[in-house]
């Protein structure tokens, strides 16, 4: 029988417990038919002070992702999402293809990701030269290039925020996001993508593309237009940037 609510797809979504940014975007992007299910990874809201805390951070997450997965299936979802970034660029492409792997053979559903989302959506723009905004300390910053670089595009520029808790990550102001966008483009920059699911900078990207005339690329409507797209879900819909407008 089919979900009374969600009768086109059920999304299983898993975000950090000190995530507030990714629920409200994703419901805000949300299809008629279509239905947002969030699993919280249970991490505390640990200071942010230097690259050890960052690493800590990231052993965490991944110490507490499993049960999150297993709490979610309860509700038999239709696909797997995750709604946190870092950890999907952390060591490289080949890191980010076995995390994908490890969730889908654990879950048995499609798994939609930022760093996979990212790099389908910027090869569908023909982008090859990046600047890019984090909220993370430098070894965030690090893994990210890394992560880009192994899939072909460069760097340009990067900023990173340098957030002091995963918390405080989402009381960045758009104001001071777009001094970042500013900061990261240039004449040799084919698109701009920002990083860090707390960042909340989805409506902000859409605004930024009329300014500069070139994709601005936040990571939480990449991750919710790969969801969409992977699921058959072609709706386009506004207010988010030429992402899920155009593509």
């Amino acid at each position: 029988m089919t979900d009374s609510l969600g009768w086109r797809k059920k999304l299983g979504i898993l975000v950090p417990s000190t995530n507030t940014s990714v629920q409200p975007e994703f419901d805000s992007m949300r299809p008629h038919g279509v239905t947002n299910h969030i699993s919280r990874i249970r991490i505390p809201n640990i200071p942010l002070r230097n690259d050890a805390d960052f690493n800590e951070l990231i052993r965490l997450i991944g110490a507490a992702q499993t049960e999150a997965v297993d709490s979610i299936m309860s509700c038999e979802p239709d696909r797997l999402v995750l709604g946190i970034s870092a950890e999907t660029f952390w060591d490289g492409l080949e890191a980010s293809r076995r995390l994908k792997r490890e969730l889908e053979e654990h879950s048995r559903l499609a798994v939609s990701m930022g760093a996979d989302a990212c790099q389908v959506a910027l090869r569908l723009y023909g982008a090859k030269r990046l600047g890019v905004v984090t909220p993370y300390q430098p070894v965030g910053d690090r893994n990210v290039v890394r992560f880009f670089e192994e899939c072909g595009f460069s760097v340009a520029k990067i900023i990173g925020l340098k957030c002091d808790s995963p918390v405080s990550i989402a009381h960045v102001s758009e104001a001071r996001l777009a001094e970042a966008i500013r900061q990261v483009d240039g004449p040799g920059v084919d698109a701009i993508v920002q990083v860090g699911t707390n960042l909340a900078m989805a409506r902000l990207a859409g605004l930024a593309e009329v300014w500069l005339g070139k994709p601005v690329m936040a990571i939480n409507t990449a991750i919710y237009w790969h969801a969409l797209r992977e699921s058959g879900i072609d709706d386009k819909v506004a207010g988010w940037g030429s992402l899920l407008l155009d593509h």
